[in-house]
């Protein structure tokens, strides 16, 4: 499973799967405690697959950001989002050199760290885009 099913609310701590739809909304499992609970149509989500980050020539694609740290740890967690501003923003140059520090905020970049060590503590690992991976699939046939 890719980022598509992925969820941030806003108003929510933390990060939510979604298992299916409702007349109303949706029915969502939070990752890091497993609970199920019904999401009005009325909250603000956004799919991690739909979220990109502004550089100064296009915009990146949040699990290209997510491999890259991945790549980075071997795997492993990234950096604490609680560190301070200097080393947060530091460290997300090293990944995404050319991000755009005008429109890109530190908040993002620890919302970034946090969602990904998130992922990680809870076994999900696999950052590709399930688009990309039925174009290389078919590519390959």
């Amino acid at each position: 499973m890719g980022l598509e099913k992925i969820l941030a609310i806003s108003g929510k701590p933390g990060l939510y799967e979604l298992t299916a739809q409702s007349r109303g909304g949706f029915i969502v499992k939070s990752i890091p405690e497993g609970k199920k609970m019904a999401v009005n149509i009325r909250h603000n989500v956004s799919l991690l697959s739909e979220i990109a980050i502004y550089t100064y020539t296009e915009e990146v694609p949040l699990a290209d950001i997510f491999q890259k740290i991945k790549e980075k740890e071997d795997g492993g967690e990234a950096i604490s989002p609680k560190s301070s501003k200097a080393e947060l923003e530091k460290y997300f140059a090293e990944i995404l050199p050319d991000y755009d520090v005008d429109r890109v905020y530190t908040s993002d970049i620890k919302k970034i760290f946090q969602w990904y060590n998130l992922l990680i503590k809870n076994g999900f690992t696999d950052f590709t885009d399930s688009e990309e991976a039925k174009d290389k699939k078919s590519e390959e046939e």
